[in-house]
């Protein structure tokens, strides 16, 4: 049975459900499997989009929750709550490239395919233990709005959103502030994302506070959402043959996550040939594998603002791989990280890595012409993010013989300012979301202070 324990060392292996309710490691670690099932690529042809989910998670999950209620949520939640028959489309683009289309969500975002079904197993468990949570989330855009939606109807469950005050998209913000439920809460943080993510840690290693408040986490420290997000690789493998032929993937990612799912399906027997990161002017992922070097620098507005972050939170799971599950090594890149907002891997390695991995970066103005010449030139509408990831698979010039897919983490009417200037059209919302700048807006705007988060934790207040 898979149990799951920290990247820093933590002795006690935990469960699923401990590691869903809990989030990050008491050590401040984050929760990888003990060991990684393995799946039958030929074994998922001709299956559901939800079958599939099921078939990668269940072996996570190791009969926590009865099968048969795993398997009913699944389905319900990922033929009920997303609008396109097929989850997550492919969309051919030329002859060796594809685009996954992960924005048929309730919120238009990637993130709506973990966190879909990551609320409704919150609600479950909590039900049957007779517990309560809080959940606090940092988002630089996307996971915000997708973990609310998620959340917003959980009867045991009470929600505080961070975000980046002034650095997400119009769009981005109202999705998460015009939810008026009694269990949600929205806080405009005077800062960066990075900002918030570093509040959100510090909370979490206050036991005390941690304990009252009974905390855990839907950003991606969260491993069942990395867990969810697995299965979408899977299911592109399946649909492109890759029982017989290899794949590739380029993934637009600042924190690490989404790839990190993408390394995790190859860990689990996905043939995976290469995958390609693709970063926006916060390129620290791109100086890491040029360099060998993780060093923090400025955080700085762009055009992909869900990627602006100079902290990849889930870089640490696969620098733990990396270094041989070693939690001693891991301990002392992250406390060098801290302390002086650097790190280095040795050149055999730095090697390793780049076996597996690339990276590319797209500035802003190199993105506005991706979205301008693919919209001219196939009259299909890619948003920011998916530009930048579009651009680093051009760059990475990889074999034509072997299917490469661009994971589409958002949809462009999310990103209508920056949609407009390059193709002249503004990308109109849908229907369900059309009435969003008209809607009431609830959220609090607080300064990078531990102290004043807490509070308004312990009490919300909007006067």
């Amino acid at each position: 049975m898979v149990k799951f324990i920290s990247t820093r060392g933590d002795s006690t292996p935990k469960s699923f459900v401990d590691v869903m309710l809990a989030g990050l490691a008491p050590d401040q670690g984050l929760y990888v499997p003990d060991q990684w099932p393995q799946i039958n690529v030929k074994k998922l042809a001709g299956l559901s989009y939800p079958e599939i989910v099921y078939n990668v998670i269940k072996p996570f999950v190791g009969g926590e929750i009865p099968d048969d209620d795993l398997h009913e949520m699944i389905v319900d939640v990922y033929n009920n709550n997303f609008k396109h028959p097929a989850v997550a489309p492919l969309v051919q683009a030329d002859q060796s490239t594809w685009i996954m289309e992960l924005f048929h969500g309730p919120t238009l975002a990637f993130k709506d395919y973990p966190l879909q079904l990551l609320g409704r197993l919150f609600d479950y468990v909590l039900e049957k233990r007779g517990q309560r949570l809080t959940i606090v989330g940092a988002t630089s855009g996307d996971t915000g709005s997708a973990a609310i939606e998620a959340m917003r109807h959980c009867k045991n469950i009470d929600i505080f959103i961070m975000h980046p005050e002034g650095r997400t998209s119009d769009v981005q913000r109202r999705q998460m502030t015009s939810v008026i439920s009694p269990n949600v809460h929205n806080i405009a943080l005077r800062g960066t994302f990075d900002d918030c993510q570093n509040a959100l840690k510090a909370m979490f290693k206050d036991e005390t506070f941690r304990d009252e408040m009974r905390l855990s986490a839907v950003n991606s420290i969260n491993f069942v959402r990395i867990a969810a997000q697995i299965a979408y690789y899977f299911a592109a493998g399946s649909a492109l043959g890759a029982g017989d032929r290899k794949i590739s993937f380029a993934v637009p990612t600042g924190n690490f996550g989404n790839v990190y799912a993408a390394f995790s399906a190859k860990q689990m027997g996905l043939p995976i040939e290469k995958l390609i990161i693709g970063s926006n002017r916060n390129d620290i992922l791109t100086r890491f594998f040029e360099t060998a070097s993780m060093t923090t620098s400025t955080v700085e507005p762009s055009l992909s603002p869900s990627m602006d972050i100079q902290v990849s939170s889930n870089f640490e799971r696969y620098l733990f791989e990396l270094v041989g599950r070693k939690p001693e090594i891991v301990r002392g890149h992250m406390d060098s990280l801290a302390q002086s907002g650097s790190y280095t891997i040795d050149d055999k390695l730095m090697a390793k890595a780049r076996e597996t991995f690339s990276a590319q970066r797209c500035s802003d103005a190199q993105t506005t012409v991706v979205i301008h010449d693919f919209f001219n030139e196939a009259g299909y509408t890619l948003d920011p993010h998916t530009a930048v990831g579009f651009h680093a698979a051009r760059l990475a010039k990889l074999d034509p013989a072997i299917p490469l897919v661009v994971m589409a983490t958002a949809h462009p009417a999310k990103f209508p300012a920056a949609v407009k200037e390059a193709t002249g059209v503004h990308p109109e919302l849908p229907t369900h979301m059309a009435d969003l700048y008209e809607r009431k807006e609830k959220f609090v705007v607080l300064p990078n202070d531990l102290a004043q988060l807490k509070s308004f934790i312990r009490a919300p207040s909007y006067l």
